[in-house]
């Protein structure tokens, strides 16, 4: 019985790992593809892609909540809209994404620790928005 028991254990546990991880990688895919697609759907149609992107402050304490705002032409709404840092020569993708609204606007929640003067810009494929400076103190 002890086994039978812990045959149907090991079963579940299976079953259930299996169906994250295709519910995760559905979500990383279909996450994954707007923001590609919508960059290259407008540039292959000879939209002009834009994107604006303003901070609501330009001096914050490590940590602290800010947001990032803006709007964006020539992109579908839930294109994914994403924070980059600018840390030695490269710039680093940071895990601060939101979709562009239908109105073609975004509003980004941001917490930065990387103390001094922080150059960022949000992205979507190839379209960039103008670089702007963050204090973090």
């Amino acid at each position: 019985m002890a086994i039978t028991k812990r045959h149907s254990l090991r079963i579940a546990a299976v079953g259930v790992i299996s169906a994250v991880s295709v519910v995760l990688a559905g979500t990383v895919a279909s996450a994954a593809t707007p923001a590609v697609a919508g960059a290259s759907v407008a540039q292959a149609t000879g939209v002009k892609v834009s994107i604006t992107a303003k901070p609501s402050v330009t001096s914050v304490k490590a940590w602290q909540l800010f947001r990032v705002n803006g709007s964006a032409t020539g992109l579908k709404a839930g294109s994914k809209m994403v924070l980059q840092q600018k840390q030695g020569k490269n710039w680093v993708s940071l895990p601060a994404v939101t979709p562009l609204s239908s109105k073609g606007t975004y509003s980004l929640g941001v917490k930065l620790g990387l103390k001094g003067k922080n150059e960022l810009r949000i992205v979507n494929g190839k379209a960039v928005s103008p670089v702007f400076n963050v204090t973090v103190r």
